[in-house]
This record gives C-alpha cells, structure tokens and sequence, in this order.
C-alpha cells in the first residue's frame, strides 16, 4: 500500500488499515458470513455479526476503514475544522478582538495534524481489532466462483451467506487531457503538504464545495466551475444560496453554466480550457480538484458467477430487504444504496445481520430500508442539513420557516445567516421532512431526525423545552409557529367573548 507522504503519521495510520507484514488466516471450513470490503458497512456488518457468535471472514482489497476513514469523512472535516479557526482568527475583530499582525497559518502543520488524527482514530478499523473480535481478516481481491464461494489470494472461502460492501470511488469526469495533466479528487487532495496558490474545481456537490471554501480560506485562489446555474443542486435552493454568498465572501469565485472542454499543460501549470454562454475561455491553475460523483466497486467480483445482477451506475441491484438477485447474498452502503453516506451504510449493516442470520419463516420480521430516515449534512460553512422530504409539491405539505435572525445565541455568536425549515403533511402535525443552514446544522437535525423516526408532531417538540440561549430553540421556534398558526381568528373571537364574559 502506497502512502503520501511517508511520514510517521502515516505509517501509524498504514499499520493500522492494511499491515505491511499481514499474513491472511487459514480459511475456515465454512463461514456464517463472508463480508466483501472493509468500508463502513462492511465493518459494521462484520462486528456485529462477530459479536453474535457467526463465524465471519471480512475482505478487503485496499486498507480498513473504507473511504470514511482514509480519504472522506475523517480528513476532510479535520481539514475543514482548521479552516474553519483560520476563519475565526481573521475575522475576531468584528468580536472586539485585536489579533496582532503577522499572524499566519502554516498548509504543511495543517495536512500534518489532520494525518495525525487520523492514524489515531484509524485504531477502531483496525485489521488488529477485528482479528481481536474473533473476525478472520483477509487482504486481496476477493471475486465469486459460484454461489456460495469465494477465491481470495489463493485461499477458497465456502459461505453460508455472503454480504457485498465494497462501496463506490470517485469518478473523473471525461475532459481530454485531464488524466495526462494530472488531477485530484478526494482520493488524492489529502495528500498535499503545500498549499496550491491557484486551485480549480470541477463539481458543485458536497466534495467540490467543502474542499473549494475550505482551501480559499487557507488561501488558494479558487474557481469552481459549476455545470448548471446553482450550488448543490439536490439541495434546498434558499439554503444553497446563503452557503454561495459565504463561499463568495471566502474568495472562491464561481462559473456557473460551464462545460469544461479540455486540459493542457504549460510549464508546471495546467490550463482549464472551457466554454460559458459559447463563449471559449481557459482558467490557469496548479492543481484541478475533481468532485462530480461517484462510481459503484463493481469490477473484479466476478458476480456473474453467483447470480448477482448489478451495472456500472448503480451498482448491485436490491430488494428492500437488502438481498441481491441472490437471495444467500446481500449488499450494503455504496455499493447499492443512493445514499451514500457513512451513516446509512452503518444502518443498512444492521438490516444485512437481521435478515441474513435469523430464521424468518413467511418472510416474518424483516427489517427493510424502507423504515429507515435518513439525515445528511454538507460540511460547509454554514453547514446544510436535512432529512425526509422537500417542499417540492405545495398543495401536499405546509411549509414553515424560522431565520437565526430570531435565534439570540445565532446573533450573539455571529452565525444569523441560516434557517430551520420543516414541511408537514398538509393540515397535521406529521414532519415530512426539513432543512437546516446553519454553522452546527448537522448536530441540529438529529432532533427532528428522532420526532420523524418516532413518529412523533412538532406539537411534542413544541413542548420540548429548549436550554437558552441556544440555536437549537430554533427548532422550537418553528414548532410554535405551527402551533400559532392553528389558532385561528374564528378561535380568538370565541376566546375573546368567553373572557369578557367572565370579567
């Protein structure tokens, strides 16, 4: 396993996901379960089915920990946390604080510490652990031979139920050139120690946001090219609007309705040859940072042989059930699932263990995906959060909004550019989905996460005290407007009469 740069952060880290001097184990007789990669989903499945007492052997071609370990979740929100003090630091005098001159940030102490963090939390994926929870951990490329085997490094590993986690991988948009004049994606960008002066970004996604903002602050020069005419477009457009003037504050300049053309290099710099409104223009950088999604680990499994359906755009086909065409084999996370998040893998791994290892007779006590609730948050500054449906089809839903303006900790905090929306099924209480901008909105929407999952109204939330001062009274707050707005003129005439009755 390569690692960049080989420094002792990230030979702790290589230790950890994939040791140099592994041996795999000898191979069972027969497993309970074979889980293929090691992401998210994968490990979890893995540790639990270990956990119950199944025989598991876990296979995973690269390192432990998946994407959310060594190239997702971990690095970029370290990266993402000191950008976010940098940003603090220059604008404190706007809190009364004189920062002295000359204070700087150093890119290189920034990459370090992140790789840092991340070789210690890297000890949770560990093939150590694992090995530890009595899990038979085998490194290589493991592909089906039949239903019901599997050939890894030589070794054959027979199974009563197999479960397919080996996740999704950047994909590269098609731009001649682009892969002679080199490129990043977020596979690759955690690998620098300086700080690129002219950056480009293709994609206006999470990845292409959070990393553009993140990198400008650091002081990049960094254009984000912008296919359409919005940011994160499957996002709440009131919400992608306040997080762009942010970014524009930040220094990132935006092209929206772009199509990128070609990349040419010239020296060590490479040149973004692409074309807005038909007019042609190229863009000088050192270094492009590709973001427009993501391509299902399909390759190399050899799933024809086991009777696994799939394509190279969606990946493994699945019932809600999380079987795949072949009822003894299951799959999970990326690999089959649109929501491609960490968080989800981590829940449909619990569906896997349920219905793969226990007896249901006539199909009785399945768990499916289609109870689960699934939040997501896009980590930029101020951070978008949201959860079930949008407000795509007025007539069906009744909208209501709360802006920080009215949250006293947002103002005091300096972070009143935000909302908190919820859309409920017209005429109830019932929360059908919501959105929140704002700077933690990811640790706010977990409480309208929990009311959805527990089929709770925003009438109990309406009664939920909330500590003040805080930004998550805004959530309360919408919650009263609700209340608010059920009493009506009709019901204040006839509370008006009753009391002048009583006087």
């Amino acid at each position: 396993m390569t690692i960049l740069p080989n420094d002792c952060f990230n030979r702790a880290w290589r230790d950890q996901i994939h040791p140099a001097d592994w041996v795999n184990p000898q191979s069972a007789k027969k497993y309970d379960l074979v889980v293929i990669g090691a992401g998210p989903a994968g490990l979890v499945t893995a540790a639990i089915a270990a956990t119950l007492g199944a025989k598991v052997a876990l296979i995973e071609k690269q390192g432990m920990g998946g994407d959310c370990l060594n190239v997702g979740c971990v690095p970029s929100k370290g990266v993402i946390a000191a950008s976010r003090i940098w940003e603090s630091v220059r604008r404190a005098d706007t809190f009364g604080l004189i920062v002295p001159p000359g204070i700087k940030q150093e890119f290189s102490t920034v990459m370090a510490r992140m790789r840092e963090l991340r070789a210690q939390i890297s000890h949770h994926d560990s093939a150590a652990r694992f090995t530890q929870m009595g899990v038979d951990v085998f490194f290589g490329t493991g592909r089906f031979v039949r239903s019901g085997q599997i050939e890894i490094e030589g070794a054959t590993l027979n199974f009563k139920k197999a479960a397919i986690c080996t996740g999704a991988r950047a994909r590269a948009p098609f731009i001649p050139g682009l892969i002679e004049a080199g490129y990043k994606t977020n596979e690759t960008i955690f690998e620098l120690t300086k700080l690129p002066s002219k950056m480009a970004v293709i994609g206006a996604g999470p990845i292409g946001c959070e990393m553009a903002q993140a990198f400008a602050r650091f002081g990049s020069e960094v254009t984000l090219f912008v296919k359409g005419d919005r940011l994160l477009p499957r996002e709440d457009e009131d919400a992608a609007k306040i997080v762009e003037m942010q970014m524009k504050k930040d220094g990132v300049v935006f092209v929206f309705n772009t199509e990128n053309t070609a990349v040419t290099t010239e020296g060590n710099r490479k040149l973004l040859h692409y074309e807005q409104d038909g007019v042609a223009k190229e863009s000088v950088v050192d270094e492009i940072l590709s973001g427009v999604g993501r391509a299902p680990n399909v390759e190399g499994l050899d799933l024809e042989n086991a009777g696994v359906s799939y394509d190279n755009k969606r990946g493994v086909f699945v019932n809600s059930f999380l079987q795949t065409t072949n009822p003894s084999i299951y799959a999970a996370g990326d690999i089959c699932s649109p929501f491609q998040f960490t968080h989800a893998a981590d829940a449909m791994a619990a569906i896997v263990i349920q219905n793969a290892l226990f007896p249901h007779p006539l199909g009785l006590g399945l768990a499916s995906t289609d109870s689960l609730v699934i939040p997501w948050c896009t980590y930029t500054s101020p951070e978008i959060a949201h959860v079930g449906v949008y407000d795509s089809d007025p007539s069906a839903v009744d909208t209501f909004t709360c802006l920080l303006t009215d949250s006293d900790r947002a103002v005091l905090d300096g972070e009143e550019e935000g909302f908190v929306r919820v859309h409920l099924k017209k005429g109830t209480d019932q929360i059908l989905g919501a959105t929140v901008i704002a700077t933690h909105a990811g640790e706010m929407i977990g409480e309208i996460t929990l009311a959805m999952t527990a089929k709770l109204g925003l009438g109990t939330i309406s009664k939920t005290i909330h500590p003040y001062p805080t930004q998550s009274e805004t959530v309360r707050k919408v919650a009263l407007q609700w209340r608010k707005s059920r009493f009506t003129e009709q019901k204040k005439k006839i509370l008006t009469g009753w009391f002048s009755l009583t006087r």
